[in-house]
């Protein structure tokens, strides 16, 4: 699995007026396709790696820590 950029995005913590701005890149698989049912995006953060469903950004996100997310993938690549 390749992933491309494809969103920034400010943390929820962040103000407008504060330096602790903090963005999530999210990289949507390259297995996903525009009209296909199973889009994901993945995002990278210190100690987290996040996914969500690429047609509902606002909806719901699961968090894995790196070696849970890095088993999983090489599970899947497996199979």
């Amino acid at each position: 699995m390749t992933t491309e950029p494809s969103e920034w995005i400010k943390s929820s913590y962040s103000t407008a007026s504060g330096p602790d701005c903090v963005e999530v890149a999210w990289s949507k698989s390259s297995y996903s396709t525009a009209d296909g049912p199973s889009c994901v995006e993945v995002a990278a953060t210190t100690g987290t790696v996040r996914v969500r469903d690429s047609k509902d950004r606002q909806g719901p996100q699961l968090a894995f820590t790196p070696g849970a997310w890095a088993a999983f993938v090489t599970y899947a690549s497996e199979r």
